[in-house]
């Protein structure tokens, strides 16, 4: 999700939220109230800062997690998301997108576009 975006999809993000801390991951962090902030990245050379949605750990390995929701800046969004998939592969943690009902094609012609296929959704 993008940081433009996040006023809008609240609710999205606190039922994610509760969704992982049911299925046992723990040390959750998340910019979201409540929560501790998760570490942002800034690009080199100009102004963007990539933070990601959500980062949690389960059986000692860190995970990251990207919120799946419509958006108009696309472009933004696919290089987060590749940088975050880079970032997991280099620290041996695993990068997890969360989608909800009505943005299911919208993630998986993201995920075609960017040649990122094999990963599979977390459907709520």
């Amino acid at each position: 999700m993008i940081h433009t975006d996040k006023e809008k999809y609240t609710e999205v993000l606190s039922t994610s939220l509760a969704y992982l801390e049911n299925i046992g991951f723990e040390n959750i962090k998340a910019d979201a109230e409540g929560y501790e902030t998760p570490k942002s990245y800034l690009q080199k050379g100009s102004d963007i800062n990539i933070t990601p949605d959500i980062v949690a750990e389960k059986e000692g390995r860190k995970h990251y997690f990207e919120l799946s929701l419509k958006s108009d800046k696309t472009r933004l969004l696919k290089s987060k998301w590749l940088f975050l998939n880079t970032l997991s592969a280099m620290r041996s943690a695993r990068f997890k997108i969360i989608t909800t009902r009505g943005h299911y094609k919208f993630t998986n012609e993201m995920l075609e576009a960017i040649n990122l296929t094999d990963k599979k959704l977390i459907k709520l």
